[in-house]
This record gives C-alpha cells, sequence and structure tokens, in this order.
C-alpha cells in the first residue's frame, strides 16, 4: 500500500481574484464541480494506495476536513504546520510521522494540479513501485509541449522513454532560448513536484543531505498534540526548521534519483493561462465558466463566479477576464503570470481584497458581508445540519437575526428557542448568546449588526466545541 502525502498550504496569488491567502486555488472548482483538492484525494482513493496523510496549515484545517467529507473520503490523517516551512520540512515530518514502517512507500503529491488522465497516472505510480522498494527516489517527469519558462525541468540522459529512467540533474526555471531548446533535444521533461520513496530512503536522504532540518522536525512531532481530529505539530522547533524546498534541500544533492516520465496529461494551473489551456474551449479559443456572453472573442477565458453577476465579454483577443462580487481582474493572458506582482500591489495598498475571500469559511459553515457602512453590517451566514457556533457576546455591536431557510436553535442570555422560517431574534449589545443548527438540511439567516465597532474581533467567547481560541 502507498500512503498519499498531500500537501495543502499555498498563498493563493497566481489565480486571484478567484485565488487568495484565505482561501488557496486548490479549494475552489476552477474545472468541474469538484475541488481541485477534492479531486486530488479522490485521484489516489483506488487500489493499492492507503488512506492519505494531509499537511495544511490551522488556518485551512476545517476546510480540508469539510472538503474531504462532502468528497466521500474523511478518513484522511491531518498534520497542522504551525507556520507555512516550504515542502523540505512537511515531506520531513510526514516521514517521520510514517516511520514505524521505514518500508512503507510514501507518494508526496500538491493538492492543486490537474491531471488529466488519472488512470494512466496511477499506472505510472505502480511502474515506479520497484524502483522505489530498491531505494530509488522517484520523481515524476511531464512530457513536455512547449517550451514554458514557469517549471522546473528534469534532464535525462538520453531521450525520454518509457519506464523508470536516471535523472541526471534538476533545471531551474529557464528563460525562453533555453526552454525552447531543452524542448527540442528531447532529454527534458518538466518537473511536477511530485515523488515516491521509501520512508527510510527519503530519512536517509535527510540524515546525509540536510541534516539540519532532522533535529527541528522530530522536535515539532514529538511536541505536537492532538487537536480535535487534527494533529498539531510543535509551533517552537517547526519555527527553527529552515523555509527551503524538497528540491534544494535534498533532490538536487542525491545520487539514487529516478524519474518516471508522464505523458497523461498534466497542469499546476499556476496561472490564469494554465487554467485557459485545461479548460474545454470553443472553436474560437474561447473558454467560459459561469454567467457569461463572449461575442466576437478569440483566445481568451472569461469567468463570472457570481450567479447574479453576467459577465460579457465583446472582440476581445487574448484576455482572461475574472469577475467576483468584490474584485474583478482584466488582463492580456500572456501577461498571466504576472498577477502576483498585482497581489503585492494591492497588499502594500492595504486593499482587504488583496488576501481575504469574500466568504469566510469556519468549521461550522460560512458567512459573506452583504453591505457594510460606518455604524452597520448585513450577513448572510449559513450554518450546516449539527453546525454549532460559540457561545460568545460583543461589546460594540448588537445583532437582529431572520431566519429565510431551516431552523435555528438560539440562545440569548438563559432564554432558548428554535427560530423558524421568516422569524426574527434581537442580541442586544453584551448578551451571551449561541446560534446552532438543530435540522438536517443548511440553515440560512440574514444578520443585521449596529454598532460603534462591527471588527471581527470585537468578540469574546465563552464555549466553543471546535477548541477554538480565537475568533476563527
Amino acid at each position: 500500500m502507498i500512503t498519499p502525502v498531500i500537501l495543502c498550504g499555498g498563498s493563493g496569488t497566481r489565480l486571484w481574484p478567484s485565488s487568495r491567502k484565505s482561501f488557496p486555488k486548490q479549494f475552489s472548482a476552477l474545472i468541474g464541480r469538484e475541488s481541485l483538492f477534492q479531486a486530488t484525494l479522490r485521484r489516489f482513493a483506488a487500489e493499492g494506495f492507503d488512506a492519505p496523510l494531509i499537511l495544511t496549515n490551522a488556518d485551512f484545517r476545517f476546510l480540508v476536513t469539510d472538503q474531504a467529507a462532502a468528497a466521500g473520503l474523511g478518513d484522511a490523517r491531518i498534520l497542522i504546520e504551525p507556520q507555512a516551512r516550504n515542502t523540505a520540512p512537511a515531506i520531513l515530518v510526514a516521514a517521520l510521522a510514517l516511520r514505524a514502517d521505514p518500508d512503507a512507500l510514501m507518494l508526496v503529491a500538491p493538492s492543486d494540479h490537474v491531471i488529466a488522465d488519472e488512470a494512466a497516472f496511477r499506472a505510472a505510480v505502480m511502474a515506479a513501485v520497484d524502483g522505489a522498494r530498491a531505494g530509488r527516489l522517484v520523481t515524476f517527469g511531464i512530457t513536455p509541449d512547449r517550451p514554458e519558462t514557469g517549471y522546473g525541468w528534469l534532464e535525462l540522459p538520453g531521450p525520454a522513454a518509457e519506464g523508470l529512467q536516471p535523472l541526471v540533474r534538476f533545471v531551474e526555471k529557464p528563460d525562453e532560448a533555453r526552454a525552447a531548446a531543452m524542448l527540442a533535444d528531447g532529454r527534458h521533461l518538466w518537473n511536477a513536484g511530485i515523488f515516491l520513496f521509501r520512508v527510510r530512503d527519503i530519512l536517509a536522504a535527510f540524515d546525509a543531505h540536510a541534516p539540519h532540518l532532522v533535529e527541528p522536525c522530530e522536535a515539532a512531532l514529538a511536541g505536537g498534540a492532538r487537536d480535535l481530529s487534527f494533529f498539531r505539530l510543535a509551533a517552537e522547533p517547526y519555527r527553527r526548521a529552515q523555509d527551503i524546498s524538497i528540491d534544494y534541500a535534498v533532490m538536487e544533492k542525491a545520487q539514487n534519483l529516478s524519474v518516471m516520465p508522464f505523458s497523461g496529461g498534466w497542469s499546476d494551473l499556476g496561472s490564469w493561462a494554465a487554467l485557459w489551456a485545461a479548460l474545454p474551449r470553443d472553436d474560437d479559443g474561447v473558454a467560459t465558466t459561469g454567467p457569461v456572453t463572449a461575442i466576437g472573442c478569440r483566445d481568451s477565458l472569461l469567468r463570472s463566479e457570481e450567479g447574479n453577476l453576467h459577465l460579457v465579454g465583446l472582440g476581445l483577443s487574448n484576455i482572461v477576464a475574472v469577475a467576483m462580487r468584490d474584485a474583478v481582474l482584466v488582463a492580456d493572458i500572456g501577461q498571466s503570470q504576472k498577477v502576483r506582482e498585482a497581489v503585492a500591489a494591492l497588499k502594500a495598498a492595504g486593499v482587504a481584497q488583496a488576501e481575504a475571500f469574500p466568504r469566510f469559511h469556519r468549521p461550522w459553515g460560512w458567512y459573506e458581508t452583504l453591505c457594510l457602512d460606518g455604524r452597520f453590517q448585513v450577513k448572510r451566514i449559513m450554518v450546516r445540519p449539527g453546525g454549532v457556533l460559540s457561545l460568545q457576546s460583543h461589546m460594540h455591536r448588537a445583532e437582529h437575526w431572520v431566519v429565510v431557510a431551516g431552523t435555528a436553535r438560539v440562545t440569548v442570555g438563559e432564554d432558548v428557542r428554535l427560530v423558524t422560517e421568516n422569524q426574527s431574534v434581537y442580541i442586544p449589545l453584551g448578551a451571551r448568546h449561541r446560534l446552532e443548527n438543530p435540522g438536517k438540511v443548511d440553515m440560512y439567516l440574514i444578520e443585521v449588526q449596529t454598532g460603534s465597532y462591527l471588527g471581527e474581533d470585537d468578540i469574546i467567547r465563552y464555549e466553543d466545541i471546535y477548541a477554538r481560541s480565537s475568533t476563527d
């Protein structure tokens, strides 16, 4: 059995505004109805694969469990990183967590990649098993179809062929001329950042090539603790681990490297141009998602993520246009690699949309702001069946709740009542209160806040079934 190790972090800058720091691309349904994370889990929910081990951070822990459960794949083990330290510490911690069986195979994969022929990819993984069992560190190389400058490349000793092959070296992201030369010579593949090896072999590689990472990662695991269904690594030792990729820390120094070529369709969706290439397109090369009308457009991507916001493209060529309720991107599709520069500029200017997603996900459901002014705010709140918000109070605001679908159990002080559709309740300033969904369907309500301060940090939490200590 192979244990998939799923890396589920990300900064959410390359596909802004659909992807942001608070909601990176792996959680979005960019292609099809499932998120990229759910598609990754399902890819390895097959014969020969064990339950996955997922590494993520505290901000995404409930998103991970919710999306895994929604896909019917809720048996994963989840390790919480106190802070992002890049792929080398994450992979090392995963290997240490699996070292009870040193001969176990682990397949490391990002959670935000697209693979068109998943059966072919699983077959490629199985074809690489013998090499991994023989002590090879196997990386997967993608057969290139263009002189891509946004990927690292892998050099082979000769023209790429079927089956496991030796790896000569890793090649950094090249310029256009170098990428064209590597594409032409047939001895290079794209580096997919996917690896297969035995636990004992990757631990030995860290001991040999990055021993400075071992102690802090071992201490972070040893000092960690259970947190509900998660395992939270100890913060202080993990902070001491160097922020470094697995390629730099280990792979570029190791000698026991092999490559398994794969040509079944792969993309890391690292730009809007990459998403455009991965989506179905009409005869004019136009890809559309959501309520969109394209008239006289060519080679463009038009995407609207709001059901009541209709995006119209007229006479566009080589354009990506993405419309959300709180942000719009319009860019030359050839410049889409520079979207992160726009995000950096927005962040420097203090624009909230640079990192914050319009819908805020919580373990009990989600909320979104519909209207915000100086002394009032209107929110829509969804609470899942069984969801329970914390028992809390506010120092600076009062709230009015109107249930618009489902049934809520509302606590205000000592009073507990059921509030059904079209009924409302008032929460005075300073009152202890709680909201629950006792029903079997999602419950929706409209919340109107009024007061001198409406920030999310105006909360005193008394009880919380999700063991949260902050306003997350």
